[in-house]
C-alpha cells in the first residue's frame, strides 16, 4: 500500500477493508465445485468474508478465521456465523504449528512493507519460506508470506482466492512466489481492474485465483475488467478463463492478458539471444547524488556562488529532452530557461579550501541538513558525489507515452532519474539509438518494465538491457529524420509508421502482419497502463 510519512496503526498491521462485492465474488468462485468445504481466512479483519458467507447462505463444514488484532477479531466474532471459529492469534505461528488442512483459503492478506514488519514476524516468515523450500528475503512484503503459507495449508485438491497488490505480476521480490504458484497450482487466474478498488489508497490490486485439481497441467490466464461491478457479470456469464500454458522462464506475469498468438510472438523476441540492447551497450543507473535538489542547480546559483569550476552540464528531467539527440544547443536552451542544467561536482575539502564560494555553498547545505541524508552521511566528504561518469546515451527511468532512449551528444551528466548507456566497442551510436524506435522494441519494453503509479512505465538497467533491439548499422541513415520528427512534435504513431517500415520490414524482413501484431501488442500494453494512470489522478 502507499505509505505516508507517519505510519498509522492501520498501516502497521496492513489492514484495509475488502469491499463486500469482492469478498462475495472470491467466496462464490472458491466455493464453486466444492461440497461442505473446510475454509480458512488467515487475516479475517472485521469479518467481511464471514458476513458475506452469512448473506449468501453458503454451506460449509468449517470456517476458521485467524486475526492478530484483538479488536478486529471481536468484530468478526460478533457476526456470529454458525459453525465458524475466530482465533485471535498470529497467522505465522498458526501456519507453522497446525495440522489442519483446508479446501479453500480466502481473504485479503495484510500489505505490510518490510520496514514495518516486526522482527519476530520476520523470523517466523523465514520459517514459512523454509517449510515451502523457498529462500526468504527481508525485502519480502507480508502478503507474499501469507500466500506462501496458505499454499502449504491446502488439501491435495484445494483453492486460494485472495485480494493482492498488482505487484504480484511484476516486482522482483515476488518472482519466487510466482514460480512457486505455477509449480504448486494447476490453474492460476488473475483478475485486474481498470479503476482503483480501494478509494483511500493509490495501490492497484488484483484478484488471485489458484486451484489444484490433480491434473498435470500448469496454466494461467489474466482478465482485465472495468471495475468491481463487472465481477457479477463474470459470475452471471460463467467464469471461462483461457488456459494459457505457463512460460516457466518468464520473470513476470504482466503479459498474460495478451492472446496466445501475441504471447508466443513476444516470447520469440525474448528468446532471440543476439538482438537485445545489452548486446550492444551496458546500462547503469544515473549518478546518485543523495540530494538532487541540492546538487543540481540553475545557472543563477552557479553565478551567485561563483561555482563555474564545479558546474558540469547535466540533464535530469524528461521535459528537458524532446529529441532523439540531446545536443549542446539543447542543453543551452535549458540553461536559458532557468532549468537545473548544472551538476555540482565538488572535490575534497583540501581541493576546495581556497574557494570561498564552494565553501559557502557547502556550509548552506550543512545548515539545511543535506549532509545528514542517508546517502550523503555515509561518505567521507558528504558533498563529494561518487561514480561521476559520462555516458554515450540516456534512457529515461520512468516514461509516460513511450520509453525513451536519447543520444547524449551534449556530453551531459545525469542523475538517477535517467539511466546511463555505455556503448560497446564497434557499436554505431546513431544506428543503435535509431534502431530502438520501433513497435517491437516498445512492446518488449512494456513487457520487461513495471507499471509505476500514475500510468508510468519504470525500467531498471537490467530490464533495459533485455529489450529487443533490431540493430542494423544502416539505421544511422534515418537517425536525423526520426530526430526531426520528435522535435516537430509528430505523434508516436506517425513515427512508428515510418520506423517500422524502415527498420523492421526493409532491414529485418518482418512481414507487414508481424509488424502489425507487434504494434497491437504495444498499443494494448501501453493504453492499458495509461488508462490506469488516468484513473489514479
Amino acid at each position: 500500500m502507499q505509505l505516508f510519512e507517519n505510519a498509522t496503526e492501520q498501516k502497521l498491521r496492513g489492514g484495509y477493508y475488502t469491499p463486500p462485492q469482492i469478498a462475495a465474488f472470491l467466496l462464490q468462485w472458491g466455493m464453486s465445485g466444492l461440497t461442505h468445504p473446510d475454509i480458512l481466512e488467515p487475516s479475517c479483519g472485521d469479518g467481511v468474508f464471514f458476513e458475506q458467507m452469512q448473506n449468501l447462505n453458503m454451506d460449509f463444514t468449517s470456517f476458521l478465521g485467524i486475526e492478530l488484532d484483538e479488536e478486529e477479531a471481536n468484530k468478526a466474532l460478533a457476526i456470529d456465523l454458525p459453525d465458524a471459529e475466530i482465533q485471535n492469534r498470529d497467522f505465522h505461528e498458526f501456519c507453522l504449528t497446525t495440522n489442519q488442512r483446508f479446501d479453500l483459503v480466502v481473504g485479503n492478506p495484510p500489505f505490510i512493507r518490510y520496514q514495518y514488519y516486526d522482527q519476530s514476524l520476520q523470523s517466523l516468515a523465514a520459517d514459512i519460506f523454509k517449510k515451502a523450500k523457498l529462500k526468504y528475503s527481508k525485502l519480502t512484503n507480508a502478503w507474499v508470506t501469507f500466500i506462501v503459507g496458505s499454499s502449504l495449508l491446502l488439501k491435495e485438491r484445494g483453492k486460494i482466492a485472495f485480494v493482492v497488490p498488482a505487484d504480484i505480476l511484476q516486482v522482483s521480490y515476488a518472482k519466487q512466489l510466482r514460480n512457486h504458484l505455477i509449480k504448486t497450482f494447476n490453474q492460476v487466474n488473475i483478475i485486474s481492474f481498470e479503476q482503483l478498488v480501494f478509494d483511500d489508497i493509490q495501490q492497484e490490486v488484483v484478484l488471485l485465483l489458484c486451484e489444484k485439481d490433480g491434473s498435470g497441467r500448469h496454466n494461467i490466464d489474466h482478465v482485465d475488467v472495468k471495475d468491481i461491478s463487472a465481477l457479477q457479470f463474470l459470475l452471471n456469464g460463467g467464469l471461462h478463463f483461457n488456459k494459457k500454458t505457463v512460460n516457466k522462464d518468464s520473470d513476470k506475469w504482466s503479459y498474460y492478458f495478451l492472446s496466445e498468438e501475441e504471447i508466443s510472438f513476444i516470447e520469440n523476441l525474448s528468446s532471440n539471444a543476439e538482438h537485445h540492447i545489452g548486446d550492444y551497450a551496458s546500462v547503469e543507473v544515473g549518478i546518485t547524488t543523495g540530494a538532487n535538489q541540492y546538487f543540481t542547480v540553475p545557472k543563477s546559483i552557479v553565478d551567485f556562488y561563483g561555482l563555474d569550476d564545479f558546474a558540469k552540464p547535466m540533464v535530469g528531467r524528461s521535459v528537458q529532452v524532446s529529441s532523439l539527440d540531446f545536443t549542446t544547443h539543447d542543453w543551452q536552451k535549458n540553461v536559458n530557461k532557468g532549468s537545473r542544467a548544472h551538476l555540482l561536482v565538488f572535490r575534497s575539502k583540501e581541493e576546495i579550501a581556497n574557494h570561498d564560494g564552494a565553501k559557502e555553498y557547502i556550509a548552506s547545505g550543512e545548515a539545511d541538513g543535506i549532509n545528514k541524508g542517508y546517502k550523503t552521511s555515509i561518505r567521507d566528504d558528504w558533498f563529494v558525489i561518487p561514480s561521476v561518469k559520462l555516458s554515450d546515451a540516456l534512457f529515461l527511468r520512468r516514461n509516460h507515452l513511450f520509453p525513451r532512449l536519447v543520444l547524449n551528444s551534449a556530453q551531459a551528466y545525469t542523475t538517477d532519474t535517467m539511466h546511463r548507456v555505455f556503448f560497446k566497442l564497434g557499436t554505431n551510436h546513431k544506428a543503435f539509438v535509431a534502431s530502438y524506435y520501433n513497435s517491437l522494441s516498445f512492446a518488449h519494453a512494456e513487457i520487461v518494465g513495471r507499471n509505476f503509479g500514475g500510468g508510468v512505465l519504470e525500467l531498471m538497467p537490467s530490464e533495459v538491457e533485455s529489450i529487443y533491439l533490431p540493430y542494423n548499422e544502416d539505421n544511422d541513415m534515418i537517425f536525423d529524420e526520426i530526430d526531426a520528427m520528435l522535435r516537430k512534435g509528430e505523434s508516436i504513431d506517425k513515427i512508428l509508421d515510418f520506423t517500422d517500415q524502415k527498420i523492421l520490414i526493409e532491414k529485418y524482413g518482418y512481414s507487414s502482419e508481424e509488424v502489425k501484431l507487434g504494434r497491437t501488442i504495444w498499443e494494448k500494453l501501453s493504453s492499458r497502463r495509461l488508462k490506469k494512470g488516468r484513473t489514479n489522478i
